[in-house]
């Protein structure tokens, strides 16, 4: 499983990718954003958590950087032991939610993902 970015001709990449990058143009590259580490820019923890989330829900706002590209994403943390300029690496998570207690019928959609584990 891989935390798939699209970079673009005009060398800036997004996450999670977009078919049209900022400059207008189709991705020319992925990159695996599992593969690298990144710092926490800001991070909150939610009490009040949808259904099958578990609470409390640590989340964080990472900027990851890719050859002095930056690159931001929002995810689940491991821990709310974090603090803003802490490194994280993304970590692999079978299950960020509970499928059967969703709305959604479970087999509908893909319930892993990363989430953030402080280095």
């Amino acid at each position: 499983m891989t935390m798939e970015a699209y970079r673009y001709e005009d060398g800036s990449i997004t996450y999670p990718g977009h078919p049209i990058g900022p400059d207008g143009s189709e991705p020319v590259d992925t990159v695996d954003l599992s593969e690298y580490t990144a710092e926490v820019v800001t991070w909150t923890t939610s009490n009040a958590t949808p259904p099958g989330v578990r609470e409390p829900n640590h989340l964080a706002i990472v900027e990851f950087d890719i050859e002095g590209t930056p690159v931001r994403a929002l995810g689940q943390l491991t821990t709310g032991d974090v603090d803003i300029g802490d490194e994280v690496e993304p970590v692999y998570c079978e299950e960020l939610r509970d499928p059967e207690t969703g709305i959604r019928e479970p087999d509908s959609q893909a319930w892993d993902g990363y989430r953030f584990d402080p280095v």
